[in-house]
């Protein structure tokens, strides 16, 4: 290995970070002193795919779309459903009926194309009224085969909708579903323009036309996003103060999270979002509070998120080691969740001592889950030998560089009850397929929820969705868990149906097909003259409240 090449390579990557940081991040100091309270400045790291909502799958994607696009019905920071579009609704028909009267003042950005589908007058210049059509023409759009958005699956449970007139649409379930309302408030289910999708087609990704408290301003791709502040917003604060506060939202696209972080510190971006391990020292103690050094300029707000960190067993494996319940079970008692969270994560996320459901959730019961207990696991390890006369029980654990420090902390503690753990490194979407097809015995993994509500945690259970179809990649199979599953969806008390998902739940930890690791926070940092930016258990960015003091 030659030392000197690889030192200068980092210093070259640096500074190439460092000079994109100057460029994009930086304005000049007359700017900065007039305007900088006015504007909002993030990073993604991970990029930004597409602007159009019906393919905001990723994080990134959907940080960005949000500010640009409404649907029917929106979430609040307590994971209450709250209207949007839609002022009210109505439920009917054995919950199997939902009719949504939308707002008549809701606009969509100003596009010129606008003037030439309609007969506006000029008052009203190059737009237009959001109508139940809108809305008919939207989920046609994500359920078009031809369009294959990775949302589609959002509608499965859909029989029918129609615009019964301008301001009244209405959407009819095969059969009940509880947590119904929730999927529509994902990003998927936003309102789009027929004419500006259908003039751009797939270009649609790069020409956002949506009725957020911000609108598409210019995208230099992989480099910066700037939005603009919509003028015409429907939605005003509790003063009556229309929304949002801000003029701009400016995103720059630097893929090294400690460059990231320096540009944090120096001033020049408003807030991080998680604890990345190139700089969770920096900031943080190890109990997981603000550094003095940083106590006085940042803010740190943390709350429950709902992602569960686990590590999976393929229950259709041949392997004789993973089929043996007392080596699944040893495994789940064989190491300190809360040292594990202490030593590689500051104390940032909850050790989790329940099922798969995360902490926050209606279902999640502390109680089910797995305890530390090192004598238990050396007894199953010897137990196992005993039965089967291997005398050196071994398996392999298959996760991604990002996690090898938790994976290689397990690895430690399993060792001293007799089971050899061997762990096998690959490329994140190397995982991601291995693990859809069946091709990994043990592997690590994480859920965050697509919608809040426990039953999308318990479908990874359902024997219907094996992976590849579904989510289900363990392959999971319980006649009696099936059974309870199939019964919460026609519950519609939501006390009977939280005792559902605990059971269901508990089931699961019987048999063991899965290590719960612990239950993720989400942690952002902002700067001390950041105000409204909250936090939610979904992780989204909602900047329509944020201000900036000068």
């Amino acid at each position: 290995m030659n030392y000197t090449t690889n030192i200068s390579n980092s210093y070259y990557k640096t500074f190439i970070y460092l000079t994109i940081c100057t460029l994009f991040l930086s304005c000049n100091n007359n700017e900065k002193t007039a305007k900088d309270h006015l504007v909002f400045r993030y990073n993604e790291h991970k990029n930004i795919g597409s602007l159009d909502p019906a393919f905001s799958k990723d994080l990134a994607d959907i940080w960005a779309t949000h500010q640009l696009f409404n649907g029917l019905v929106q979430m609040d920071d307590e994971l209450n459903v709250k209207p949007a579009i839609a002022k009210h609704w109505a439920i009917t028909d054995s919950a199997k009926t939902y009719t949504f009267t939308l707002r008549q003042d809701v606009f969509f950005h100003k596009h010129k194309l606008f003037h030439i589908s309609t007969e506006l007058n000029k008052t009203q210049d190059s737009t237009r009224t959001v109508t139940a059509s809108d809305f008919e023409y939207s989920f046609n759009r994500l359920q078009d085969k031809a369009i294959a958005s990775p949302g589609s699956w959002v509608l499965n449970k859909v029989d029918d909708f129609s615009a019964v007139n301008d301001s009244i649409f209405q959407i009819k379930l095969k059969q009940p579903f509880p947590a119904f309302l929730g999927l529509l408030t994902m990003k998927y289910c936003s309102v789009v323009p027929k004419e500006i999708v259908e003039h751009y087609g797939s270009d649609f990704r790069a020409h956002p036309i949506g009725t957020g408290p911000f609108k598409f301003k210019r995208w230099e791709e992989n480099l910066k996003l700037v939005f603009r502040r919509n003028n015409h917003y429907f939605e005003t604060d509790s003063f009556g103060q229309q929304l949002p506060y801000l003029e701009a939202v400016a995103i720059t696209f630097l893929p090294d999270k400690q460059s990231e972080f320096l540009q944090f510190a120096q001033g020049n971006i408003d807030f991080v979002s998680g604890l990345d391990g190139s700089y969770k020292d920096e900031i943080l103690t190890t109990s997981g509070q603000l550094r003095p050094k940083y106590s006085d300029d940042v803010k740190m707000i943390r709350g429950p998120y709902l992602n569960t960190e686990y590590l999976g067993f393929f229950m259709a494996t041949d392997e004789k080691n993973i089929q043996s319940i007392k080596l699944r079970k040893a495994i789940n008692v064989g190491f300190d969740r809360d040292k594990m969270m202490m030593y590689l994560r500051n104390g940032i996320g909850i050790p989790a001592s329940g099922g798969f459901i995360p902490k926050g959730l209606p279902g999640y019961d502390d109680a089910i889950g797995f305890k530390y207990d090192p004598e238990l696991a050396k007894q199953l390890v010897q137990a196992y030998k005993s039965e089967t006369g291997i005398a050196n029980p071994e398996i392999t654990l298959t996760t991604t560089s990002n996690y090898l420090s938790f994976c290689e902390f397990i690895q430690r503690e399993l060792q001293k009850t007799g089971l050899q753990v061997n762990i096998d490194v690959i490329p994140p979407s190397s995982l991601r397929d291995a693990k859809a097809n069946g091709q990994i015995d043990f592997f690590r993994a994480s859920w965050i929820a697509d919608y809040p509500d426990a039953e999308n945690y318990l479908s990874l259970y359902y024997s219907k969705n094996f992976a590849p179809n579904g989510p289900n990649y363990t392959h999971f199979k319980n006649d009696e868990f099936d059974k309870m599953y199939e019964a919460a969806y026609l519950e519609t008390n939501p006390n009977l149906r939280a005792e559902l998902y605990t059971k269901m739940d508990s089931l699961i930890m019987d048999t063991a097909p899965i290590v719960p690791l612990f239950y993720d926070e989400v942690v952002r940092f902002t700067r001390k003259n950041v105000e409204g930016l909250g936090i939610n258990p979904t992780n989204l960015v909602e900047l329509k409240s944020v201000k900036k003091t000068q």
